[in-house]
């Protein structure tokens, strides 16, 4: 009896190490991201022959929270920090893809082997790998006010990257704007430039991805903004990674991948009267968590790779 007693306590005490050795599912819900966005529009009241219904009546509606998956490694700092610490940043990654049938929402106009041909951007993961001649377009959302710098290198099998090139903002936007906060929505390239799109186009035979560096600070940066390419030293960029690059996690939308573009997503971010995204329109695909140790920004790398 005293045997059979140990070894109860022994496999126990062996199961409930295992249970807690086991990775721990985590997840958020886009409420987590959209929360700082304005409410929904209300409800028009009913009508009811010649007399509205009282105003009272009318609500807000109110969809339901739509999950998200921890796609990256756990980081416990991500997990453990102050909740005030914490910073968000909004990306979907749109791979334009020939008409179907039953699209309906808003398409753009690409140029294919020398014609116009509309395309349905179509929401990727952050870790899809492109193809040679994808053309892609970003959407970039942070539920924080600041200012968004997105920077560009290309990354090579060996580890090395390229030249840094300022991909955003540039001298011809509309007064240099260039501020991010909850609910507007960034697009680059914008809708109205030509073209709207970037195309995948590897320059070496060992260039395995676009690295992406998005920075949201709290003040304007006192860069020399163009309508040309702009240089970022080696010198600087490493100076922004040590005082702003933080741990991250990564979370994207389950069953996000392969829905397309919406009209609330279009008109967010259009330069001339955007409208402000709620808590009802769609969250971003890709969601990243920060700990941010510096109040001044913080700064995400994004590797979009190639096959």
């Amino acid at each position: 009896m005293l045997l059979r007693m140990v070894i109860a306590v022994c496999l126990s005490i062996s199961v409930a190490a295992a249970i807690q050795s086991q990775p721990q599912k985590r997840e958020i819900i886009s409420h987590d991201f959209t929360n700082n966005r304005q409410n929904a529009a209300p409800e028009e009241p009913v009508v009811k022959g010649s007399q509205r219904q009282s105003r009272n009546r009318t609500r807000y509606t109110s969809k339901p929270p739509r999950p998200y998956r921890l796609a990256s490694s756990a980081m416990a700092n991500v997990t453990d920090s102050d909740p005030a610490s914490i910073k968000q940043l909004g990306l979907t990654i749109w791979r334009l893809r020939p008409v179907s049938v039953n699209d309906q929402g808003p398409k753009l106009s690409v140029i294919v082997n020398g014609a116009s041909s509309e395309r349905v951007p179509e929401r990727t993961e952050a870790d899809t790998k492109f193809q040679k001649g994808d053309h892609v377009r970003l959407s970039i959302e942070s539920p924080h006010p600041g200012y968004l710098y997105v920077v560009n290198r290309e990354m090579f099998a060996d580890g090395t990257t390229g030249s840094a090139t300022l991909i955003y903002p540039w001298a011809g936007m509309f007064r240099g704007e260039n501020r991010v906060q909850a609910g507007r929505v960034i697009d680059i390239p914008a809708q109205d430039d030509n073209p709207s799109y970037f195309t995948a186009n590897p320059t070496r035979p060992d260039q395995i991805a676009e690295l992406l560096t998005f920075i949201v600070t709290k003040t304007p940066l006192n860069l020399p903004l163009s309508n040309e390419t702009v240089q970022i030293s080696d010198a600087q960029m490493a100076q922004w990674e040590k005082r702003w690059r933080a741990q991250n996690e990564r979370f994207e939308l389950e069953g996000g991948a392969g829905e397309t573009w919406t009209k609330q997503e279009q008109q967010a971010a259009r330069r001339v009267r955007p409208r402000r995204l709620t808590r009802d329109d769609p969250a971003p695909q890709t969601i990243y968590r920060v700990t941010a140790s510096n109040r001044l920004a913080f700064l995400v790398n994004v590797r979009l790779s190639y096959k």
